[in-house]
């Protein structure tokens, strides 16, 4: 029987010589073994009868405890949860809150001390700025850098996306503890996990060129319940500083037309005009200065350094 039932699938084609007449043996002990279990009955009045009566189990497993997080853990040890209700890991934005009918204006607290904040970018030249561009909708604002610069987390909080995006490139998503979210596009390489606890200033990537993209730029995101926000009323990138340490969140920051501060728009026309010097072996910055038809004050002044600061090689400073 052994032997017919083996040809039969070797016949067929479903197994190989050799594994066609062990899954047959295998089968046929199953086929035993079910039978067996099937006509058994228990004696009577034997040592497997007061086992069987018993209230004690005939097998003591231990309980698994699958580590599972309810609810009062998610916002305990999750950022914001209390809000959003959910931490999704894999999609960018699938959850998008309308909030177009929003009538009380909501309080952001960024930060309570400097610590609290770090630029994330070594320079702080916007090179393309919030708005519609080339037909649709630029949802940030984009930082110039060269590709493997470090990029810094801006504020404190967890991880939620680290990922290889089509459109964003490798792309890191920070979800804050006021509920704010800041996105991090086009890297090179992403340096933290979903998860993960993070510091204002900490390196969650190198700069690239990844994804939807032209050139080596950071695209900088500030998001509230999946809705974009101009990164610009957030944060002054002329000077790499906050604007504020509280931010008030109405409406109209969610409208696309909402015209910018004054000193924002000047700002982005003086970043459009910024000139950079990359460093070379054995310059110095009054090399530099001379070089470009400048001061070392100056250079210390628009780059925030003193006249002492240690330049290396393939530093960029602004000099204009």
């Amino acid at each position: 029987m052994k032997k017919t039932l083996a040809k039969y699938l070797l016949i067929c084609g479903f197994l190989s010589p050799v594994s066609a007449y062990t899954q047959v043996e295998s089968a046929i002990e199953l086929m035993n073994d079910t039978a067996s279990w099937e006509n058994y009955e228990p004696h009577i009045g034997g040592a497997e009868e007061e086992e069987l009566n018993s209230e004690t189990p005939l097998f003591i497993e231990k309980t698994i405890d699958l580590g599972l997080w309810t609810v009062a853990d998610s916002m305990a040890r999750i950022p914001a949860y209390d809000e959003y209700c959910h931490w999704d890991t894999r999609n960018v934005w699938y959850h998008k809150e309308d909030l177009s009918n929003m009538t009380e204006a909501l309080p952001f607290v960024l930060c309570r001390e400097e610590c609290d904040f770090a630029f994330p970018t070594i320079t702080g030249h916007q090179t393309s700025p919030f708005g519609p561009r080339w037909g649709r909708m630029h949802s940030g604002l984009d930082l110039d850098l060269e590709t493997g610069d470090p990029v810094m987390a801006a504020f404190e909080g967890m991880v939620r996306i680290s990922q290889y995006h089509p459109s964003y490139g490798n792309v890191v998503v920070v979800r804050h503890n006021n509920g704010l979210e800041t996105v991090y596009a086009h890297l090179s390489a992403r340096d933290v996990v979903p998860g993960e606890h993070v510091e204002a200033g900490q390196v969650v990537g190198l700069g690239g060129n990844t994804g939807r993209s032209y050139g080596s730029h950071l695209h900088f995101e500030v998001r509230y319940k999946g809705q974009a926000i101009d990164p610009n009323y957030v944060i002054d990138p002329q000077n790499m500083k906050l604007r504020d340490w509280t931010f008030v969140l109405t409406k109209e920051h969610l409208t696309p037309s909402t015209p910018l501060p004054n000193a924002t728009q000047s700002e982005a026309s003086s970043s459009r005009s910024a000139k950079y010097h990359i460093v070379r072996s054995g310059e110095t910055l009054s090399t530099i200065a001379h070089k470009r038809g400048t001061t070392v004050s100056k250079l210390c002044k628009l780059n925030k350094m003193r006249q002492s600061s240690v330049i290396r090689p393939g530093q960029k400073l602004r000099y204009r």
